[in-house]
């Protein structure tokens, strides 16, 4: 993509402006590419807050919105850069390229494979733009590739999750590619296989599905469940695969990893009333399902069975979740909740497993 001058300064210009009503200069500035120029102004204003470090970087070009929607943010991409190392990686549906350029820091060899080409342009550009030399782009097929490829390192795919529609999928049969049905060549062409998931997939069946699993890390951003990621790897079919639970926040990363077995094998206190604190697991445990080992890892008593809520006298400060002090407990019910609010206008209530709707 080749941007005059004209259309550069209009970029640099406007880059903190309405990108709507910016469209609507669209015949007034005859030398402006009007079009692209609004695409690179609205990628570098999601890139901003999703890509920080990109954003910095003036002649990174950026591809139209779905693409920059469906794109890992930075710190999700660094956190899967913490995952893959060795020789050679290859990507075999690279995108906007984002976490194939942060995956590439763990390799001396890195091929980027992209079925669009207004893609691969991009790619091309911002990887020779970022320094990143050893990230080789071909416009091909992922599958196509992959079954013609020389065994690699690592792989990493990241299948697409939209139907011909544009409505979202989430089963894995029904992603391009079928990851599914691409294990055992994946796992023969590489030692190590990640695979960028929905987090709406059912972990269970997920894994019923991907026997080759060895892995599965769960992630979060500021307790927002934002991907599902498994590594896979050759022979590995009788293991039980590690959950890893992460969320990544401002302050650092809280991590908890259990096996399923050991879910199933814990045992969990609970408790006749609440204690002085209070404590909400992040979403990523609350996905994975690790409730009980939760509770014995801690030694914490939970509130009930189907409340995923968990107490104690003595503060625990690592806890990987919200916790609360509670400073008094009340009944549910009107008149006290009014005494507790005062003249407070507005107050969060939050219901875990009970039978009522909100107050009026």
């Amino acid at each position: 993509m080749q941007l005059n001058r004209e259309t550069i300064a209009f970029i640099e210009e406007h880059l903190n402006d309405d990108v709507r009503a910016l469209a609507l200069k669209a015949g007034k500035l005859p030398q402006v590419d009007l079009t692209a120029a609004l695409t690179q102004i609205a990628g570098r204003q999601i890139a901003a807050i999703k890509i920080p470090s990109w954003q910095l970087v003036k002649e990174i070009l950026y591809p139209q919105h779905l693409s920059m929607e469906q794109c890992s943010s930075e710190v999700t991409a660094r956190y899967k850069a913490e995952l893959l190392s060795g020789d050679t990686l290859c990507d075999l549906t690279g995108g906007f390229g984002v976490d194939c350029a942060f995956l590439s820091a763990g390799f001396k060899q890195v091929t980027y494979v992209e079925q669009q080409s207004s893609l691969c342009e991009l790619a091309a550009n911002n990887y020779g733009v970022l320094g990143l030399n050893h990230i080789k782009v071909v416009n091909e097929d992922g599958v196509a590739y992959l079954e013609k490829m020389e065994p690699v390192d690592c792989i990493f795919m990241d299948p697409a999750r939209r139907n011909e529609h544009g409505g979202k999928t989430v089963a894995i049969a029904d992603c391009t590619p079928d990851v599914g049905a691409l294990q055992c060549l994946l796992t023969h062409k590489a030692q190590r296989v990640m695979i960028k998931l929905s987090p709406m997939l059912d972990l269970a069946l997920t894994l019923q599905t991907m026997h080759s699993t060895c892995e599965v890390h769960i992630v979060s951003v500021n307790n927002e469940c934002k991907e599902l990621l498994l590594i896979l790897a050759a022979g590995v079919q009788t293991a039980e695969p590690e959950i890893h639970c992460v969320n990544l926040t401002h302050n650092g990363k809280q991590c908890f990893s259990f096996t399923r077995s050991q879910e199933q094998e814990a045992t969990c206190t609970y408790a006749d009333d609440t204690a002085l604190y209070l404590y909400e697991p992040n979403a990523s445990i609350l996905k994975a399902g690790g409730f009980k080992v939760l509770s014995a890892a801690y030694c914490m008593k939970k509130l009930h069975p189907n409340s995923h809520l968990y107490t104690s006298d003595e503060l625990v400060a690592d806890f990987p979740g919200r916790v609360f002090r509670i400073e008094k407990s009340y009944s549910f019910n009107k008149k006290e909740m009014k005494d507790l609010l005062g003249n407070i206008s507005k107050a969060n209530i939050s219901i875990r497993n009970f039978p009522s709707t909100l107050m009026s």
